[in-house]
């Protein structure tokens, strides 16, 4: 019989009638439960439920000084450490002994090594108190007192500089042409200097130049009566013996002879260069804004001079004449007035160089058999291409667009003559195109056409432009950057005699540079003006390497002659290392980076204001 209750909780509560035993018998049975449940293992929290406080299994712990922990968890910590550790070295083992495909860079191409060498050129043709990082080891500094013993100078501090050539000579004509054609070269072209990891050289190289010429004239003045043209001579005639820096072979370090200082009042042709190289240096110096601000007051203050007191610097039967005759300086002042625009924004320059009647004395519109030749006297086709570049990108319209399309025709014009198809320049059998016309020294112009080649097809591209018109027949960007190729490969070795006319450059090239420093040994010994000449006589290679330096190059059939006294072939010098280094670097690297496009508009204002803002609505 059983009885049912209510479980307080919610169910059925069934009562046995077992339940009614005798208290012995349910304390017997609870004690063989009680052995039941001892024969099965308990966990650690069901002994603490049994065990009584004191009798509780203890724990064990490590005593670490600021803290205490469990004995098995710091086992555990330390453990896994280590075990870590194993694996992390055993991996970085693996790592470094398991040979890997490097996906490396692809070697530099020809370009890029030879602009490496000719930049080093510029470093042993400094002149004055030379940096630790000239890095020449047969150069030091030299010529410390120029302008100080020249008592007919107004200059006291002529020291600096570079020298032109093989001699020692400071001719600022040509000097002033080769900054501004490094400066124009690195205004288009830094991303590629960059990634050559040359940048720094050459505006070190620049600033060196420009330091020098604002040296050579009162920079501090809006107005100046005279500029220092030249330092030292080098005028040999009627058999005179006055030591000088051409009768003389002497290592630059040990000169010991009067320089003289050649002043000019009326050179408008040489104060226009320097001003372009000064207005032209301060884009590439313009985020340093103290010196780009001193470049540029000082091309403003000698362009000033050269428009004021007209004249040729070469004209008065002077040094200059013999060596470095200027034949115009109407080419200057395009030329000076387009770099001085993009320096300073003044439209005033922009008119000037833009004006139809200086275009016409410059040449522009008559041709001539050296029509398109860039050089240091001839600066016509570096402007006309410069000032293409304004229309191209800006197209500032009236009343500029007339002679700016005339420009860019021009430019077009010069492009086609350098092409093989065109009979406006001979070839040498070899492919050098004959740009002076077969006369002596030839690569100097070489390079600079091969440089406005490249940096115009270079535009066109930039301006989404596929190529450009030789009368009715179209040719392609590629055209003109193979055309500049050839000429740049020809100079680097890829000639009939197989002859590298960079110095340095590849195993084949010349030996015997007509050049004083590279061809006195550095041995501690003097050798005067006369002891020198055994030197410059001698038929062993130069003691020193020029590394870099291209010389004045083969003649119109291929030939050359690798021999000291003949500067017509080994002499190189400032104005054509300028230009092989704005080619080079033109043409360097893998083509992804093109032109520089705003850099030189950087002082440019808008060329179309903007507009007022509408009035606002009437009202009544």
């Amino acid at each position: 019989m059983s009885m049912y209750g209510r479980d307080p909780w919610g169910g059925p509560l069934e009562i046995n009638a077992a339940d009614s035993a005798t208290d012995d018998d349910r304390s017997r049975n609870l004690q063989d439960l009680d052995r039941a449940a001892l024969s099965r293992p308990l966990d650690e929290t069901q002994q603490s439920w049994l065990l009584g406080p004191g009798e509780q299994k203890k724990k064990k712990y490590v005593d670490l000084g600021c803290i205490i922990v469990s004995r098995k968890i710091f086992v555990w910590t330390v453990g896994t450490l280590l075990v870590s550790a194993f694996l992390a070295g055993f991996i970085t083992l693996i790592v470094k002994t398991v040979p890997r495909h490097h996906h490396s860079h692809p070697p530099p191409d020809n370009y890029t090594l030879a602009l490496h060498k000719a930049l080093m050129f510029f470093n042993a043709q400094r002149s004055g108190k030379l940096p630790k990082h000239n890095n020449v080891s047969w150069r030091g500094s030299s010529c410390l007192d120029d302008g100080k013993s020249d008592s007919a100078t107004f200059y006291k501090d002529l020291v600096g500089g570079y020298y032109d050539a093989g001699d020692a000579i400071k001719f600022n004509f040509p000097a002033s042409f080769a900054m501004t054609m490094l400066s124009w070269s690195v205004i288009e072209y830094s991303a590629r200097y960059e990634a050559a990891g040359e940048l720094n050289h050459v505006k070190e190289i620049i600033k060196w130049g420009t330091d020098y010429l604002l040296k050579t004239f009162n920079n501090s003045a809006d107005t100046i009566g005279r500029i220092a043209a030249q330092v030292g001579v080098g005028d040999t005639s009627g058999g005179s013996t006055t030591p000088n820096d051409h009768y003389c072979w002497m290592r630059p370090e040990d000169i010991d002879y009067k320089r003289p200082v050649s002043e000019c009042s009326s050179c408008s042709d040489l104060a226009a260069e320097m001003a372009a190289a000064l207005a032209a240096a301060s884009i590439v110096f313009k985020d340093n804004k103290a010196y780009s601000q001193k470049l540029v007051h000082g091309a403003r203050t000698l362009f000033k001079f050269s428009r004021d007191q007209r004249g040729r610097y070469s004209a008065s039967g002077s040094e200059a004449a013999m060596f470095y005759n200027s034949t115009s300086y109407w080419d200057e002042f395009v030329w000076g007035g387009a770099w001085l625009y993009y320096a300073t924004g003044n439209s005033s320059y922009l008119q000037l160089a833009t004006t139809p009647g200086l275009a016409k004395h410059a040449g522009a519109f008559w041709g001539g058999p050296d029509y398109g030749v860039l050089s240091w006297d001839n600066k016509l086709a570096g402007a006309q291409v410069l000032l293409s570049r304004l229309r191209l990108f800006l197209s500032p319209g009236y009343p500029y667009e007339d002679i700016l399309r005339t420009f860019h025709n021009q430019t077009n014009i010069i492009m086609c003559s350098y092409l093989p198809i065109f009979t406006s320049f001979n070839r040498t059998k070899g492919g050098l195109i004959q740009l002076n016309h077969g006369r002596p020294q030839p690569l100097q112009y070489v390079v600079n056409a091969a440089f406005l080649a490249t940096l115009y097809s270079d535009y066109l591209e930039a301006a989404d432009t596929p190529g450009w018109y030789c009368g009715p027949n179209f040719y392609s960007t590629k055209v003109l950057r193979d055309f500049a190729k050839t000429q740049v490969d020809y100079i680097l070795g890829k000639n009939p005699r197989k002859m590298s006319y960079v110095v340095g450059f590849g195993n084949h090239y010349p030996r015997h540079v007509h050049h004083r420093g590279a061809s006195i040994p550095k041995n501690k010994i003097k050798y005067n003006c006369k002891g020198g000449w055994k030197w410059r006589d001698s038929t062993k290679p130069n003691p020193n390497t020029l590394v870099g330096a291209m010389v004045a190059g083969p003649d119109k059939h291929d030939g050359f002659h690798d021999v000291r006294t003949n500067y017509n072939y080994t002499e190189p010098t400032l104005a054509g290392n300028a230009g092989l280094v704005a080619a080079l670097v033109a043409l360097s690297g893998d083509g992804t980076s093109g032109i520089d496009k705003n850099t030189i508009f950087s002082a440019v204002p808008p060329m179309f204001p903007t507009p007022p803002p509408p009035p606002a609505p009437w009202k009544p």
